[in-house]
């Protein structure tokens, strides 16, 4: 079989699979995830409104000296490589970061609630620094700001209920569109609905590493899970940009 052979062969795979996760993207909201956004709605009523600007505050920044950081300048990738090369070192990646987040998602949730609390900076600070080397793989240049919104929609795609999920991926579909009309200012992003939705998302499963004796295991498996997902949901956000299937997203409009 020859390269070109190969490479075919792999983009019919990649296509098959990206179309799957764009219909999934695309679903609209079932009867669960509305009843279930119903009841964190209410809760989030519930919630003195000073408690939810002092966590939308933290949130923001913490995310902010994430995003900006100069940690995460991540040199862009020249080299030409092909689409299977480039995945089957992200691949790599991901698979490091997960057990990466799994490792410290354990030694927090063995610690008990006061360590649990740092689960938050250590665990989000992984998962972006993550995301910033899979859109380096892929030949994006981390330092524009415009390429560090779109990271910032893969994250909100990955942690969301579905109905905002449907809002974020028609953005991140239409992206030539979306970016033109993107504020120059980073603090015009809408961090209320990024943290609600990424609370409301994790605190079900992360609740789990606050009970003793099980606080460990359970830090492992949330974090190594989600990390994951958020890899996999990185690799077709980068894909769907690729120009070899744009005839995918006219297959599904």
């Amino acid at each position: 079989m020859t390269t070109q052979d190969s490479n075919s062969i792999y983009h019919q795979l990649i296509a098959t699979e990206l179309l799957q996760w764009q219909t999934a993207m695309r679903r609209k909201p079932n009867f669960w995830n509305r009843t279930t956004k119903k009841v964190q709605k209410k809760v989030n009523s519930i919630i003195p409104e000073k408690v939810h600007k002092a966590i939308t505050k933290a949130i923001k920044e913490i995310t902010r000296a994430v995003i900006f950081g100069s940690g995460f300048t991540t040199r862009t990738r020249r080299e030409v490589k092909t689409l299977e090369e480039i995945e089957i070192k992200v691949k790599e990646r991901i698979n490091f970061y997960s057990s990466s987040a799994a490792v410290e998602g354990a030694a927090t949730g063995f610690g008990g609630f006061l360590l649990s609390l740092a689960d938050f900076p250590l665990w989000l600070t992984l998962k972006m620094k993550m995301l910033f080397e899979i859109a380096s793989r892929y030949g994006y240049d981390t330092k524009d700001y415009k390429e560090r919104v779109y990271i910032l929609y893969i994250f909100q795609l990955t942690f969301s209920s579905q109905q905002l999920r449907n809002e974020v991926f028609e953005k991140m579909e239409n992206w030539e569109i979306t970016k033109e009309k993107l504020p120059n200012d980073f603090n015009a992003f809408d961090w209320r609905t990024f943290q609600l939705e990424y609370r409301d998302y994790i605190d079900l499963a992360k609740l789990l590493q606050l009970i003793p004796g099980i606080g460990a295991i359970a830090g492992a498996l949330v974090n190594h899970k989600l990390t994951n997902k958020l890899g996999k949901t990185a690799v077709n956000a980068y894909r769907m940009r690729d120009e070899r299937f744009r005839e995918v997203k006219m297959l599904n409009p």
